[in-house]
């Protein structure tokens, strides 16, 4: 069966089965826009998990091309940015060329944003701790962009939406501060919960922010040729470049 809606209709993967990030998205959508949403189920937020994660992706991208959607867009920033920008590429690529539908990962869209933004230079802050947060910085610098710094939360993986905004916010702050050449600032990831303080932390900091969300809803507006601005969530959306 086919599904449309009179804008056009997304195809979602999240990677978690964790609530908030497709509500949070679909309420900044406007009028005529469809979505499809279909859950992975990563618990760690290990590399070794999101390695083995690509089958269960394989799968979902098959099932949401076979329902007609215009785009399809698998979640999850870390599961892509382990492989490395050029396997990335290549795995998207793929699906395309199977499925004949344009793709798109986090990793793509936050890079298209910042780029849009003009910021080459960034703070990130991420919900990981260790190693793997040097990945993260590592696939932007392929990407062409500078992070100044990757900052990440020690909390639990399953524990992440938990977290308060004010919580986040201070922990985003901090890092920017350390790093004033930043052009902008960097929120990997939509387990947090902090649309409230994204356009906060912009007037405090007086620079934009690049939060998952707001980030994925300004492409797909952009792919879907949609112009509707959206005050109180940041630049992305309330003048979108």
């Amino acid at each position: 069966m086919t599904f449309a809606t009179w804008r056009g209709t997304v195809g979602i993967i999240k990677p978690t089965m964790r609530p908030g990030g497709l509500e949070d998205m679909i309420r900044l959508l406007p009028e005529g826009i469809g979505v499809i949403g279909l859950y992975n189920d990563i618990r760690r937020g290990t590399r070794d998990e999101f390695r083995k994660v690509m089958a269960d992706y394989d799968d979902k991208v098959a099932r949401l091309a076979g329902a007609g959607v215009d785009m399809i867009h698998p979640e999850g920033a870390p599961p892509f940015m382990v492989m490395g920008l050029d396997g990335e590429r290549r795995k998207v690529h793929g699906w395309e060329r199977k499925h004949g539908i344009p793709v798109f990962t986090s990793g793509m869209n936050h890079v298209r944003a910042l780029k849009a933004l003009k910021a080459k230079r960034f703070v990130g802050a991420t919900y990981f701790s260790g190693d793997i947060n040097r990945t993260f910085a590592d696939y932007f610098r392929a990407a062409g962009l500078e992070p100044l710094a990757m900052e990440g939360i020690d909390v639990p993986f399953d524990e992440v939406q938990l977290l308060s905004s004010h919580r986040v916010y201070a922990h985003v702050k901090q890092a920017a501060l350390k790093n004033p050449k930043a052009q902008a600032i960097y929120m990997l990831g939509s387990g947090w919960q902090v649309l409230d303080v994204i356009d906060m932390l912009e007037k405090d900091l007086g620079i934009p922010v690049v939060h998952a969300v707001t980030a994925r809803v300004w492409e797909i507006l952009r792919r879907l040729r949609v112009h509707a601005p959206r005050a109180g969530y940041g630049t992305l959306l309330a003048d979108p470049p």
